[in-house]
């Protein structure tokens, strides 16, 4: 920042810190009065009195009647009527929960609990086991029963003791539980005791009180550790979009340091950085220093995708846009799992899964930590190698377009005197972050209803594997003319396929075997028996597209890409043959 605007920044600061504890002090309460209620029960007027969402006010049926559109909902006679607005229908449903939280009142002030509160039900949580093993026994799996299949269960059937008529706590304590207790667990105030020491009525509740949880935590968790990273990321993005434009780091090129030194040296203060605010994180949430390790990896990656979207933006208009599509998709890959924590094995994927289970002391074991830390590790080590080959004075000073440069990017980083095997190298070296592209539609996709879900994944997986394959066979076809021979396509082709499969299968026998285990994972990373099988599909899917590049130029590319994407995707379905 220059030396005008550090001072407006901390004037900034101050006030953001004192308005938080302002804040802190006094609550926020953005729904004050937002609801308008006419009624003509003084009664009614003082059950919603106390609540401060509802601005009442006391007349009258007559003058009710005469001004109907008035309020947003209107108690008269016994009866409530919402304006027809969604306000008023937002009023009815907080007039209902209001409503439910006096009657609440009244029954837990009864003399005789039990009357008011018949049926108690114990809850007893288990942990879910579900089975993923299935396709890697070579099952076909199908979403629904096929035809003349016998889908009836199997096994004894065990007799359950039937539950004791006592309690094993006592009436008034279970009164005072229900009185500390919001009516109903509405909303966020069900986890208000993981931060305030609130009312934990145990294994015993109403039937009102069970509801589905909500893994308010998880969210909680995420946001605390995700956003202080973003930002400290984005700074380092600016330092490096800083330099570029406006030619500073041309000093430091003309220094011995060669580019793996100036990059640990640029981005070290950052993670420091980083790493100082999740260790202050930990202390003031009372955790475990052991989530940090998970953390370890996602800042690494940040850091890495900062250094290369730094390097790749032509401005700062394409630097925000950049950093904005970053966050917003890591964002999804990082939170959408870890809502599933304990739940699903697709929570796995992500590393803050293993925060939030540190955190409900779970605990994670080393193959968990590999399975979620694996993709980030190895996905930044070739950004960074990528950054490292392309920091230069001509890639980090040229203007041209983002395609553009992302395309001499991978040019500069082969040898041209091995055109082949740097094709497989650079096919080897995108499987981490295909894979990362991958299992985010994985995670979006999974819950949906089948088949429609599987066909997107199938198309969308399809797409997205073209694509990567295609980028080393761009970069040749456009950074060598003349190289394409037809016997240079094919050599192209079968190199890609090559180091394709090579990496495909290496980090699969790796870390992919809970995930590929699934209906969705057999979609995404089959073919471990016959491996030639997926070796040809590669090779054909890079031969289509190096092909029409040949015969149409680069305007030919897109269709190209998509007819290798239309083999692909068919293949899958053969694949998976009786599951559509």
């Amino acid at each position: 920042m220059s030396r005008d605007v550090l001072p407006m920044t901390a004037v900034l600061l101050v006030a953001l810190l004192l308005a938080s504890g302002i804040t802190a002090e006094s609550g926020i309460r953005l729904q004050d009065g937002i609801y308008t209620v006419g009624i003509d029960d003084p009664a009614v007027a003082a059950i919603l009195s106390g609540d401060p969402a509802f601005s009442v006010s006391l007349t009258d049926g007559a003058t009710l009647a005469q001004r109907p559109g008035a309020y947003d909902l209107v108690i008269s006679g016994g009866r409530a009527r919402a304006a027809r607005t969604e306000k008023g229908a937002a009023a009815l449903s907080a007039f209902s929960i209001a409503y439910r939280n006096y009657r609440t009142g009244i029954y837990t002030g009864e003399e005789d609990l039990f009357a008011a509160y018949p049926l108690w039900i114990e809850t007893v949580e288990v942990t879910s086991s579900l089975d993923f093993t299935a396709t890697e026994s070579g099952q076909i799996i199908a979403p629904k029963p096929q035809e003349g299949s016998d889908v009836r269960p199997s096994g004894q059937v065990e007799e359950v003791p039937t539950p004791s008529s006592t309690l094993a706590v006592s009436a008034e304590e279970l009164r005072q539980d229900l009185a500390a207790a919001p009516a109903g667990n509405e909303g966020i105030a069900r986890y208000l005791g993981m931060f305030s020491g609130g009312p934990d009525l145990g294994e015993f509740k109403t039937p009102s009180q069970l509801s589905p949880p909500l893994p308010f935590d998880s969210l909680i968790y995420i946001f605390v550790f995700i956003f202080p990273l973003y930002f400290t990321s984005q700074f380092a993005m600016m330092s490096i979009a800083n330099e570029r434009i406006e030619r500073r780091g041309e000093i430091l090129l003309s220094t011995p340091a060669g580019p793996l030194t100036i990059i640990a040296g640029k981005m070290l203060p950052y993670f420091l950085l980083m790493i100082a605010v999740c260790s202050a994180i930990v202390l003031i949430t009372g955790g475990s220093f052991v989530v940090i390790f998970p953390l370890i990896p996602v800042i690494l990656f940040f850091l890495a995708a900062a250094l290369l979207i730094g390097m790749t933006a032509r401005s700062f208009r394409e630097l925000s846009f950049l950093s904005i599509f970053f966050s917003t998709v890591m964002t999804s890959y990082l939170f959408f799992p870890s809502i599933f924590a304990n739940v699903h094995v697709i929570s796995l994927i992500s590393p803050l899964t293993l925060v939030v289970l540190n955190f409900q002391g779970t605990g994670f074991s080393a193959a968990d930590y590999l399975y979620a830390t694996a993709l980030f590790w190895l996905s930044t080590a070739v950004v960074l190698w990528l950054c490292a080959r392309n920091f230069t004075e001509e890639q980090l000073f040229s203007q041209e377009r983002l395609t553009s440069r992302l395309r001499s990017f991978i040019f500069a980083a082969m040898a041209r005197d091995h055109p082949f095997a740097s094709l497989v190298a650079v096919n080897l070296l995108a499987i981490p972050l295909i894979f990362m592209v991958q299992l985010m539609y994985l995670v979006l996709l999974f819950n949906l209803p089948l088949p429609w879900s599987l066909i997107a994944l199938i198309l969308l997986a399809a797409f997205t594997e073209e694509v990567a394959k295609s980028i080393g066979i761009v970069a040749l076809f456009r950074g060598i003319p003349g190289f394409f021979t037809w016997r240079n396509v094919l050599l192209a082709a079968v190199a890609t396929g090559f180091g394709f499969l090579l990496g495909e299968k290496l980090l699969l026998f790796v870390m992919m075997a809970q995930v590929t285990g699934s209906l969705f994972g057999s979609v995404l990373f089959s073919g471990f028996g016959l491996l030639w099988m997926p070796f040809l599909l590669h090779t054909a899917g890079a031969l289509i597209v190096g092909a029409v590049l040949k015969v149409g130029g680069r305007r030919a590319y897109l269709p190209g890409l998509l007819l290798a994407t239309a083999v692909h995707a068919s293949y899958n379905l053969i694949l998976i043959g009786g599951a559509l």
